[in-house]
């Protein structure tokens, strides 16, 4: 499957760079978001700034998996690796939460590349006996740059500058091109195949204009105005329109085929109801604590801490049982932890301490961390080689589709319910116009010139809008347990060595 040539060692340290530099760029960009808001201004579009780079890694990431099963895993690796630093360095640039959506969405298309093809790439180069411990180190590395992102983003817009944090990116994404260009040598035999492009199109269209009518609808315009139901009416006519052209078309960019396999339909199932209720911890938790318990960008990239270790222990233990334990016991081992460190997170208030916030973060990233490595291994455990780039891309396109969905809904949910609750706070008929922006409490420049009693409404208020959002993200999060306990219970990865072979394949 693999050349001498290619050096393994140094392959893996460029692959796992570029899972650290992608995975990464979510948290670090979650950890400074409230400075970034008060910088720009733009609260009614924060969730763009992370919505546009998941909607685009949504679009890119089943065409680039057909095209590595096509072309080769190396090219593609590379071009989306260049393309996600080139929108690095844009968004560094940006002086509008609107051009910081636009740059983001073009770091997406890159970003669509790296994850799924990266975990492939270990598939093809790699034996069986070898791959639950390398995909356990992915996740690993998944998790371990979600502490480091956090870190980094706060420590840098506190005494750097926000811009930064994206510029952080070019030293790693150059060593990881280099290390990739000169020493994967790839030399497999790939299917030909055509690209659906139609159906990519109307999948990532009926996808953004369901998530623009329920962004703006009840906002910006009316739930019946011409320009929402325009919207919804889009969104009807393309899903339709995408299900047909799925159903006829040659290589389908979401094959339905693939869903008649029990284990890959529940896998991809699974990673899409886990997405959605964990962007809900990552993009809220930072919110909480730097409004509700105040401080700047550092408390809240260090509260995050708990949950990526957590999620570490839990990528880690979740690929070294894999050749031990069916991937249905360990998922529901994960999915018990998960669906009680949700809960457990929508309990939380102002007078939560920090140290039960961190046992409840723990718990979550614990749970959460077995499907990063676990998910990749079972999604693509009965296909071969020449499938398996579909497959992988698949599941992570489902992941990024509840990310993606999770971060749209759970936002309309949480503005809704701080807006309500302040109107509450501050009796019925008064007006709130000048606090439903939550950016006025996020910084505590901004917190020292609000009085005390106004102030500790706004944090209240703040406080039940994201206990009730997590409240909502159970339901995925019992979604997802239910989709655990319909696995099958037999299978795992296997080891088997035919005669004179010098590994196996999955079993």
């Amino acid at each position: 499957m693999q050349t001498k040539q290619s050096n393994l060692k140094l392959v893996v340290v460029g692959l796992l760079l570029g899972i650290l530099m992608s995975a990464m760029d979510n948290t670090i960009v979650a950890a400074a978001m409230g400075t970034i808001v008060s910088d720009l201004g733009g609260m009614d579009k924060i969730v763009w700034v992370t919505s546009a780079y998941m909607v685009m890694v949504m679009a890119g990431t089943p065409i680039f998996g057909k095209l590595s099963d096509m072309y080769g895993r190396k090219r593609f690796f590379i071009f989306g690796l260049i393309l996600f630093l080139v929108g690095s360095a844009l968004c560094g640039t940006a002086g509008s939460i609107t051009q910081l959506s636009i740059y983001r969405a073009i770091q997406g298309v890159g970003g669509g590349a790296l994850m799924p093809i990266a975990f492939t790439i270990v598939f093809d180069i790699f034996p069986a006996e070898k791959r639950g411990k390398l995909t356990g180190l992915f996740g690993a590395v998944f998790g371990i740059s979600s502490v480091i992102g956090p870190l980094l983003g706060a420590y840098i817009t506190d005494y750097v500058g926000w811009q930064w944090i994206f510029y952080i990116n070019l030293p790693l994404g150059i060593i990881a091109f280099f290390l990739i260009a000169f020493f994967y040598k790839e030399s497999i035999a790939h299917a030909q195949q055509k690209i659906d492009w139609a159906g990519a199109f109307t999948l990532v269209g009926a996808i953004i204009c369901l998530m623009f009518a329920l962004e703006l609808g009840g906002n910006q315009y009316a739930w019946d105005s011409s320009a929402i139901l325009g919207l919804f009416a889009g969104f009807a006519v393309l899903l339709i329109a995408f299900l047909f052209i799925e159903r006829y078309a040659k290589e389908p960019v979401i094959s339905f085929a693939m869903f008649r396999d029990r284990l890959f339909a529940t896998s991809s199932l699974i990673a899409l109801f886990y997405g959605s209720a964990f962007i809900v911890a990552t993009i809220y938790i930072p919110i909480f604590v730097q409004g509700v318990f105040g401080g700047s960008a550092t408390n809240s990239g260090l509260i995050l801490m708990p949950m990526m270790i957590g999620s570490v222990i839990g990528s880690q233990a979740g690929g070294l049982l894999t050749t031990k334990l069916s991937f249905r016991n360990i998922m529901v081992l994960s999915a018990v932890c998960f669906v009680a460190g949700v809960f457990t997170l929508s309990t939380i208030n102002p007078d939560t301490s920090r140290l039960l916030l961190n046992s409840f973060m723990a718990l979550t990233g614990f749970g959460v961390g077995f499907s990063f490595s676990v998910l990749g291994m079972s999604a693509i455990h009965h296909f071969d080689i020449r499938q398996r780039g579909s497959a992988t891309s698949t599941s992570t396109f489902m992941r990024s589709l509840g990310m993606t969905l999770g971060i749209t809904i759970f936002g309309i949910v949480q503005r809704n319910h701080f807006t309500s609750s302040l109107s509450t706070a501050f009796g019925g008929g008064a007006d709130v116009s000048a606090y439903s922006d939550s950016r006025a409490a996020l910084t505590p420049e901004a917190r020292a010139q609000i009085p005390a009693p106004v102030l500790e409404k706004i944090t209240g208020a703040l406080s039940d809008s994201v206990a009730y959002t997590f409240l909502w993200a159970l339901v995925p999060a019992v979604l997802g347990l239910v989709f655990v306990l319909l696995m099958p219970g037999k299978d795992r990865l296997t080891i088997t060595r035919p005669a004179g072979a010098p590994g196996g394949e999955q079993g």
